[in-house]
Order: C-alpha cells, then sequence, then structure tokens
C-alpha cells in the first residue's frame, strides 16, 4: 500500500537529521551561546574599599576612605580620599569601560593629591575585572594598570566614629578651613549622648532621633583648650551647626548632616 505523502516527506529529512548528529554537528553544551559574552560581573549592590592602584606598573596604597559604589544604572561614585568622584561604567562580561565625569575639589594635602591623580588615572578606559570572594581586581589589557578592590560593610549610624572630613552650604561641598586638622569627629552613643570634637576642643551633649532627624538638645559642654584661628574657625562653624535640629543621611559609610538652611557636613568612618 503507498505511503501518505506527508509521511513519505517526512522519511528523508529524519534521516538528514539522524547523519547530521552521527557526524557530530550536534553544537552540545552551550549550544545557542556563538558570539554572546560571559555573564556581566556582579559589581553592582556592593560597595568597594580601593586599597591600591598601579599606574604604569607603580602600586600606589590607598588611604584608608578611599572607596567606590557601582549603581544598577551604570553609574559609579566613590571617594579618591580626599575628593568624592562619579564616572560612567559600561559592563560587558568581565570587561569594564569606565569614563570618568566629574570630581569636587576639595584641595588635599599633597600625598593625597598624588594618590588622587594616580586613581583617576587607573580608574578609566577599558579594564578587565576578577572577582574571588570579597577581592575585586580591575587591569588594563597591558597590566600597567589597576585596582585592587574588598568589598566593604555599611556602618551603623550609632557607636561609629564619624571623621568630619568637609562643609556642605546648599549644593556646595568644600574642604575644611587649611590648618584646621583633623581631629574633628562625631560619636552617636547608644546611650542618647553624642560626643566627639570640634576641630580644637571636646564636647558632649544629648542627642535624639526621631525619623531622619537628628536633634542635639540644649548646649554642648566642651573642654577649654585655647587654638590657633583655623582651629576655632572650625569650632565656632561646628558648635553653631550642632546647635538644633538636623537632617542626617547615611550613604554606607558616609554621614551627612544639614540644617533647615542647608548648611552642614560630612563625616565619614575613621580609618
Amino acid at each position: 500500500m503507498p505511503k501518505p505523502r506527508a509521511l513519505a516527506a517526512l522519511v528523508p529529512l529524519l534521516l538528514l537529521a539522524a547523519t547530521a548528529t552521527a557526524c557530530g554537528t550536534d553544537p552540545g553544551p552551550g549550544a545557542g551561546q556563538a558570539g554572546t559574552v560571559a555573564p556581566a560581573l556582579p559589581v553592582s549592590g556592593t560597595h568597594w574599599s580601593i586599597k591600591a592602584v598601579t599606574v604604569d606598573g607603580r602600586r600606589s596604597t590607598a588611604p584608608a576612605d578611599a572607596r567606590v559604589e557601582f549603581k544598577e544604572d551604570g553609574r559609579a561614585q566613590g571617594n579618591t580620599g580626599c575628593n568624592h568622584f562619579g564616572a560612567t561604567v559600561a559592563v560587558n562580561g568581565d570587561t569594564l569601560t569606565v569614563t570618568q565625569n566629574e570630581i569636587t575639589e576639595i584641595g588635599c594635602p599633597g600625598d593625597r593629591d598624588r594618590f588622587e591623580k594616580e586613581l583617576i588615572t587607573a580608574f578609566s578606559g577599558a579594564l578587565k575585572g576578577t572577582i574571588k570572594g570579597e577581592r575585586f581586581t580591575l587591569a588594563s589589557a597591558d597590566g600597567r594598570n589597576g585596582l585592587e578592590l574588598t568589598s566593604e560593610p555599611g556602618a551603623p549610624l550609632r557607636g561609629t566614629t564619624w571623621h568630619i572630613d568637609s562643609l556642605v552650604s546648599g549644593a556646595t561641598v568644600s574642604s575644611l578651613p587649611p590648618g584646621s586638622g583633623g581631629k574633628a569627629r562625631i560619636v552617636l552613643g547608644e546611650d542618647g549622648r553624642v560626643t566627639g570634637n570640634l576641630g580644637c576642643n571636646n564636647f558632649s551633649a544629648t542627642a535624639r532621633v526621631d525619623g531622619t532627624t537628628l536633634t542635639v538638645e540644649g548646649p554642648a559642654a566642651t573642654t577649654r583648650m585655647r587654638c590657633a584661628s583655623p582651629e576655632m574657625e572650625l569650632e565656632t562653624k561646628l558648635y553653631e551647626l550642632l546647635d538644633g535640629p538636623l537632617t542626617y543621611r547615611l550613604d554606607h559609610r558616609t554621614l551627612t548632616l544639614t540644617d533647615p538652611s542647608g548648611e552642614g557636613l560630612t563625616a565619614t568612618v575613621a580609618g
């Protein structure tokens, strides 16, 4: 009896498929991935501490507060150890292409200024990334430039020593007065006290936290040391600022305090 037309047409196709498989044309595992890249490195959602940079084969250890964070929208934001910076980052498999496009202009001491320039140089262009556990390395194609990073835990508002590193006036961030030193700090205790140093004298007061508002209640008690002019300038500014309600914003390891007029400060976790 003659075979149905459909079946007669199907038999040669089945024989052709079987022959192709027998000849090794089965693509096997990973089929359909030709022309694609490896999965993108999971860099976003983690805050990275910058440990060192290498420029032209010369390695430099980073300041304790140098860091970078990669955002989901393709942005990177961080701190060089002195200034805040921003960049655009395109991730393609294990390669990050970095375009630097903004940095604040706080004056930096000589060693930090040198490191800042090296960091901006190293963290630019096409960089191959490798993540192993908590370690993340980035390197240029020739291996002469690169960064060494480690994942960095966040800091709680209370119990952390916050080192005051800049002043805020509206949208402007400026460095502390020249010569004021690096003593200014704030510690919010679990017992409702706020203590620290205003640039010269130590202080203590009662502080209340309600939502995103931190209120220093009553005049702060301070020591009575005599200080040089830059230190006293900073102390007067901070004493006035800490007298009343402040809006606080905690961004991982950076604390920003501003009063209703937009005057304020930024502080980072003391190294």
